[in-house]
């Protein structure tokens, strides 16, 4: 997204939100010039949520990652084993310890969530899972046991001040393809909404293919957009417990509201 359009958006943004998450599937920390992307967001006296893989903590300094308007950084640990690179396990880890570390050291003002998403899976994800609790109790000098996470299923852990590991279960990606979940509440368009980089507007998050495009934010306002009938259509509905699109009602992830 080109940098004056992201400040047409975030201008209109600061009227209905004060927190900017940098993301829908991609990576922030893919672009070379992020810095210039959170100066924005700062300006306009909001805080930026940046979630990443944690393959690209290196292309950026730490006075970016630490930059005034984060409020956040969530790393996804599920990204190393659930994709194929070229990087071991311990160039993938290292950069990650090393910003907990460094957010220490400076006692930087924000807050880093190590995601371990996968809770629900096989034995095969929980070898990976006791490898990462090994590593983090020996370097944040804690016990954390697997077999009492597996059994007790935290939502998070402490591990240091503003530093966390939380723990969710896996999710099914919405799509048309999927069979028909029915109707419940959801928290799009109540708590957030979504803007791909292409201007688009959508109702939330996982609706990164843009099939409920409710507006293009290059010819028309946010504003206009969260008024037209569709829009009101579908935060009533979830009012109401109804998912009136097609595609909220093939998405399970509503259950968690439910």
């Amino acid at each position: 997204m080109e940098l004056d359009f992201f400040e047409r958006i975030i201008s209109q943004a600061k009227a209905y939100t004060r927190e900017i998450a940098c993301h829908v599937v991609g990576d922030p920390l893919t672009q070379s010039d992020l810095h210039a992307y959170l100066n924005i967001i700062d300006r306009y006296g909001m805080k930026a949520m940046l979630t990443t893989s944690g393959y690209f903590l290196k292309k950026h300094s730490y006075e970016t990652l630490f930059h005034p308007a984060v409020k956040q950084i969530n790393i996804s640990l599920n990204s190393f084993n659930k994709n194929d690179t070229t990087l071991t396990f311990e160039q993938y880890i290292t950069p990650i310890l090393a910003l907990c570390e460094e957010k220490l050291r400076q006692e930087a003002d924000l807050f880093i969530n190590l995601r371990i998403w996968n809770l629900d899976e096989s034995m095969s994800e929980k070898a990976y899972n006791c490898m990462l609790f090994e590593i983090f109790s020996q370097k944040f000098d804690l016990i954390l046991d697997p077999e009492s996470i597996y059994l007790e299923r935290p939502r998070s852990i402490r591990l240091a001040s503003k530093i966390l590991l939380h723990f969710d279960d896996y999710f099914e990606w919405p799509s048309l393809e999927n069979p028909e979940y029915g109707h419940g509440s959801c928290q799009g368009l109540q708590s957030h909404i979504a803007v791909l980089a292409g201007g688009t507007v959508v109702p939330c998050c996982l609706d990164c293919d843009g099939i409920i495009a409710l507006g293009d934010l290059h010819h028309e306002s946010l504003e206009e957009i969260l008024l037209k009938q569709r829009t009101k259509a579908i935060i009533r509905g979830f009012k109401e417990g109804k998912a009136v699109e097609a595609l909220c009602q093939r998405c399970s992830y509503k259950e968690r509201f439910n």
